[in-house]
């Protein structure tokens, strides 16, 4: 895979290359990913995500599964204590408001049974799996700590999802990314162009 000349690379960390066979694109969203991966005419193209990029050009890849954007992870706040979960509850929902996520989310405070007393109520966060190191970054950067136990990843969502367990209150929340995805649009009118956006060092 030969990538074409980028002004700027270290702008494009955490965005996105799709090498559709004939050329290679660099600089898509994961939204955008989604979009082309859902297509009929680009749905067999390889991901790599920028891992890193410095100003010098070197850029570190690593190769995403296709499936992975059609999953969702979560990280699982538990308590054994109803009042201290709406606590949690409480506390992510009104720091995500001051501090928008990465990426689509949402939240719910349940109630589980079948499970350790520990684990009864529990904070979840629920996500698109392909944003599960963004999400982890933001959780640190809002000093999130709910939780006496915590749990992640893609296998807890469907557990919780399995379990049924009984939501007692629901919050969507609404994301601010570095950068915005186009329209469906947008995209697939620019699939020929190498470089898919301009970023400059702010």
């Amino acid at each position: 895979m030969k990538l074409p000349p980028v002004e700027n690379p270290q702008c494009y960390r955490g965005l996105y290359i799709y090498d559709f066979g004939e050329w290679v694109a660099v600089g898509y969203t994961a939204e955008e990913i989604a979009m082309l991966l859902e297509s009929e005419a680009y749905r067999g193209g390889k991901v790599y995500k920028i891992h890193r990029a410095e100003p010098d050009g070197y850029m570190e890849l690593r190769g995403v599964p296709p499936e992975r954007f059609q999953l969702e992870s979560g990280m699982f706040f538990c308590r054994s204590e109803l009042e201290r979960a709406r606590a949690d509850y409480a506390e992510l929902t009104s720091a995500a408001q001051r501090f928008p996520p990465p990426c689509r989310a949402f939240v719910h405070l349940a109630e589980r049974s079948g499970v350790p007393e520990f684990a009864r109520y529990v904070t979840a966060l629920i996500y698109p799996a392909e944003y599960e190191e963004e999400v982890a970054q933001w959780l640190v950067s809002i000093n999130y700590m709910g939780g006496e136990i915590v749990e992640g990843g893609i296998s807890h969502v469907s557990n919780y999802y399995a379990q049924q367990a009984k939501i007692l209150d629901r919050k969507r929340l609404w994301s601010q990314p570095a950068v915005a995805s186009r329209s469906a649009e947008e995209v697939f009118a620019a699939v020929r162009e190498p470089i898919q956006r301009r970023l400059v060092v702010a």
